[in-house]
């Protein structure tokens, strides 16, 4: 979760929503990504979209069973999608997002049977940093609106 913050950190500087991704494969980080929707005009363009591109690329396959995800915030329906379509096993995350999280906050993609296999979740793990870089961000971004 420490890569995938230093990521979020880097995405609040370029003025990108804060949250990053990296994928790890037995042990071994093979993508780490952050936000870039304002940097490149494109809605898909997620942490984890992104990080899951990198990985596929890394391992020479789209399938990215028994690879683990690591995210800043809980993934939204998108990005979850993704993740099954990829067949990651496990997905770590740090802040829920109780908007459109799809990782057990409004919706569980991971555990959704129709969904086979589905993937492991893990809520929470530094939350509380993962939680106060988003919040500074959007508090400064509001303190600096006309």
């Amino acid at each position: 979760m420490r890569r995938a913050l230093a990521e979020a950190r880097a995405a609040g500087e370029e003025g990108e929503v804060p949250i990053g991704c990296v994928v790890v494969d037995g042990g071994t980080l093979v993508a780490r990504a952050h936000n870039l929707r304002e940097t490149l005009h494109d809605p898909t363009a997620h942490a984890e979209m992104l990080a899951l591109t990198q990985a596929a690329e890394a391992r020479g396959d789209w399938r990215l069973d028994g690879c683990t995800l690591y995210a800043t915030l809980e993934p939204c329906v998108m990005c979850a999608g993704a993740i099954l379509a990829a067949r990651v096993g496990r997905v770590v995350y740090g802040a829920d997002d109780p908007q459109v999280g799809a990782c057990g906050s409004v919706l569980d993609l991971g555990r959704e049977a129709r969904f086979a296999p589905g993937f492991e979740t893990v809520g929470g793990v530094e939350s509380g940093e993962c939680r106060d870089l988003l919040r500074g961000f959007f508090r400064e971004r509001r303190r600096r609106a006309p």
